[in-house]
């Protein structure tokens, strides 16, 4: 109590207060929020305009889950406007200058999410290939968690795991930093897997069920573009049951669409699964890299 007083006496002695212990000016003293004396603004990061694309995105995406069994056009609706949101969130975090960390993770967390979903659901419908999509899983969730922890371990707090050097990598410089090639990629690669969920209730290519036996082929002439029509099942009413494939496939669609689409995408998913790659070796050196660096020193602190 004495050592305020004594400031006090000290401030109105140099002519900064007044007795009353407001500012010289007659100002009144504004008053500190907990947060500012935390050194932190009073900003609402959770309602940024960036973040709340973030969040509609995530609504879009439970929705084309609800749709996923029975639904394949509506589904991929809803799935292809979600992922075209990805590019919006980017653009309004410029333009109102909210760009966040948290909406950095929250665009990532988004994106490797919204892909699984789909790869689990393709990994259901297609048993066969269920190794190859689970492969993609853990290639893309592995390869992206790597960099970013690579990123904010090595690079420090505030690095960006989309500031990579040309020095460390010069493709996945350019992937990063030229916006045009990394909204191409993302987008051509999730419209192939859009394509080939798609391809799964229309190709008896794809899907052999949808092709009936060899007598009525020649009767309701059945091609790879144009399914027969099958009977549902009424074994399986509900639409998260084994039987929704079976279900959804009686709403016969054309694949001839379907099938351009993931032709004409997958070198560029081949490309970017390759991507995937290279992000998790490049991370994986350069964590090593820090780890050799911390062992010189525990190395030169027992020498001295």
């Amino acid at each position: 109590m004495s050592s305020q007083r004594l400031k006090n006496g000290v401030d109105r002695l140099a002519g900064t207060t007044q007795p009353n212990g407001r500012p010289a000016n007659g100002a009144p003293r504004a008053p500190v929020s907990a947060r500012e004396a935390k050194g932190e603004t009073d900003e609402n990061i959770f309602l940024f305009v960036p973040n709340l694309i973030g969040y509609a995105r995530i609504v879009l995406c439970i929705a084309s889950l609800y749709f996923m069994p029975l639904h394949p056009r509506r589904c991929s609706f809803l799935y292809s406007i979600s992922c075209l949101m990805d590019a919006l969130d980017g653009i309004a975090a410029r333009k109102f200058k909210q760009s966040t960390k948290f909406g950095a993770v929250l665009d990532m967390v988004t994106d490797r999410c919204t892909t699984t979903c789909l790869l689990v659901f393709l990994a259901t419908a297609k048993p066969q290939y269920s190794m190859i999509f689970q492969g993609l899983i853990s290639l893309d969730l592995a390869s992206h968690y790597m960099h970013m922890y690579a990123a904010l371990t090595m690079g420090g707090q505030g690095e960006s795991h989309k500031n990579v050097s040309a020095e460390r990598s010069w493709i996945m410089n350019k992937y990063y930093t030229n916006k045009v090639v990394l909204f191409t990629f993302c987008a051509l690669n999730e419209l192939f897997f859009i394509a080939l969920y798609l391809l799964c209730f229309s190709s008896p290519l794809i899907t052999p069920a949808l092709l009936p036996s060899a007598g009525l082929a020649g009767q309701n002439g059945t091609t790879p573009v144009t399914p027969h029509q099958p009977i549902p099942s009424l074994l399986f009413p509900s639409p998260f049951s084994a039987g929704a494939m079976e279900m959804a496939r009686a709403n016969k669609m054309d694949s001839t669409v379907p099938w351009i689409l993931t032709l004409g995408s997958a070198p560029v998913m081949a490309i970017k699964q390759w991507i995937n790659v290279l992000q998790l070796v490049k991370a994986s050196q350069w964590l090593a890299e820090g780890d050799r660096r911390d062992r010189m020193k525990e190395m030169r602190k027992r020498q001295q």
